[in-house]
Parts: structure tokens; sequence; C-alpha cells
């Protein structure tokens, strides 16, 4: 870490050091983290199998399952591990790779999230293209660059980060490797690496809501024209859990990144953190599939194809 105080490991100070309180944070971070497993490999089994399910819609839906297990994984079965060990160390490689993930896959899911309204943009709007406009040539090369355009964002301060000079204590108050402990204990000024964070994360919150903020207002429009109730109520339901799916995304990462007193507010920013990791990827699945025909229809289809299985 720079040319002062050489760190190896870090210690974690987690959420609580009330054992009761410990228990129980363990018992809904394994069960939110089992379902989360669960339903999205549930999502990306089914997009794989059901040849109803191969669209350009789905493709995305896939990619965005895929990307929800990789944060999980990133975050919660270490916390659980400590939580049942006692043991809150964590190797400096570790942490950096934790760091990396957590904020390279949650940059990555505001791209994807906007991909996604332009999906929806494209079949409200222009129906009879939609084959040829999202092919599965394009959808592929959204969600690349999807990942692609975060990693420039995120990398540079990454490093950054990991290169500050560290004050002897070595304690993050938080239960994984963010950015902001990291800096914290460190006596190196961190104003403009702060403020070089800020931006980015700015920017990339600005860029993604402007994008999305465009197709919903053509969409919007688009909806209002059709001449039915009933039109419109199934236009508005394909676009629902989009919109419910951003609302939380966005929700957490104003809160957790852009908060006037981040010096009074630790605590509550590391319970929005477990939830933001744990609760919101266990949603995805149930967002996506409680409303959505298609999936339920694959859904039983292979519940169908496996049951016929076992009894023969």
């Amino acid at each position: 870490m720079g040319n002062g105080t050489r760190v190896t490991e870090f210690i974690l100070l987690g959420v609580t050091d009330d054992p009761h309180l410990q228990a129980l944070i363990f018992l809904l971070l394994f069960l939110t983290y089992a379902l989360s497993i669960t339903g999205n490999l549930t999502i990306v089994t089914l997009t794989l199998l059901d040849s109803r399910l191969h669209t350009p819609r789905y493709l995305f839906l896939h990619s965005f399952s895929l990307l929800e297990i990789i944060f999980t994984f990133a975050c919660i079965p270490s916390f659980l591990v400590t939580i049942v060990t006692g043991d809150r160390t964590i190797s400096f490689s570790n942490c950096f790779a934790q760091l990396f993930f957590f904020i390279f896959l949650g940059v990555s899911e505001f791209f994807l999230l906007a991909s996604m309204s332009y999906d929806r943009y494209v079949a409200i709007c222009r129906p009879l293209h939609y084959t040829t406009v999202m092919s599965r040539g394009v959808c592929t090369l959204l969600v690349l660059c999807s990942f692609l355009f975060s990693y420039p964002i995120v990398f540079p301060p990454v490093v950054m980060v990991t290169r500050l000079d560290v004050c002897d204590s070595n304690i993050l108050n938080h239960f994984l490797c963010d950015s902001s402990p990291m800096m914290g204990i460190s006596y190196t000024d961190t104003h403009y690496l702060a403020l070089m964070a800020f931006l980015q994360a700015l920017g990339t919150l600005l860029i993604t809501l402007a994008l999305m903020t465009a197709s919903y207002t053509a969409i919007v429009r688009t909806i209002l024209r059709l001449p039915s109730a009933q039109q419109r109520r199934k236009a508005f339901s394909t676009c629902s859990s989009h919109m419910v799916m951003v609302s939380i995304t966005y929700g957490s990462f104003i809160f957790m990144y852009f908060k006037p007193f981040a010096k009074d507010s630790v605590e509550l920013t590391k319970g929005v953190a477990v939830l933001n990791t744990s609760v919101a990827p266990m949603l995805n699945p149930f967002i996506y599939t409680l409303r959505n025909e298609q999936v339920k229809q694959a859904f039983r289809a292979l519940v169908h194809r496996v049951g016929f299985s076992s009894r023969k």
C-alpha cells in the first residue's frame, strides 16, 4: 500500500457485536442468499432450456440473473463464514478482489438496466421492427458493452484505493471491503480520490438515468396513444418489473453513496448494504416471474419434465 505501512490483511467489524443479533442476521442472510441463488439459477436454467424464452427480452433477464448470482457470491458467503467462525480477518488480495467485484458488478447493473429499458422501448414503440432491431447479435453486444463500459470507470479508483498509505489500524467498519471505510483508515489525503469516485458514480447515475428516462418518456407517450384501456394495461405490465428493479437499485445506490452526513450514518449505511447485497438480488426472480406468463409456463413445463423423468 504505497510507500507507507504495508497491510497484509484487514479486520471487518461486521454489522453488530450482539451475538443474538448476529444469529438473527445469519439466519436472514442465509435464507435470502439461498433463495437468491435458487431463484436466479432457475431463471438462468429456464432461459437456456425453454425455446419460448430464446428472445432478446429473456437474454437480458438471463444476463441480469447471472450478474446477481456473481454479485451475491462476492459479498454474502464470506460474511456468513465470518459470523459462524468469528474470524473477521480478510487478506489484502481477497479484500481487493471483493472491492473490485462489488463496485464493478454494481456499475454494470446500471448499464444493463439501461440496455433493458432500450429493449422495452423498441418492443413497445417499434413493435414491427423489434426482431430486426433487437437481433441476438445486438442484444449480446449491449450486454457485453454493459460490462466493458464499467471496467474503465471502476478499475482506476479501485487501484488508487489499494495504493493508499494506511494508519496503524487496519480495521474496516463494514462487513465487506468498500472504498469509503478503506479511505477512512488512510492518512493520505483522499479528497481527490473521493471527488473522483463521487464524480464517476454521479456520471454513471446520470448517464444511465438519462438513457432510461428517454426510453420511458417515449414508451409512456406511445402507451397513452393506444386506443383501448386493455392495450395500455398490457403495455404497462411489460415494463412494470423493470421499473421496480430500477427503483430498488437506484434507491439503494443513492442512499449509500449520495448521503449528506456520511459519518453520522455508518450503521444505517451498512444495513442498507446488507439489503442491497442480499434482499434485492433475491427479489429479482419474483419480480420478473410473478406477472410473466411465459416464465411461469416454462417453469411448469420444467417441473413436469423433471417429475416425469423421476417417475421413469
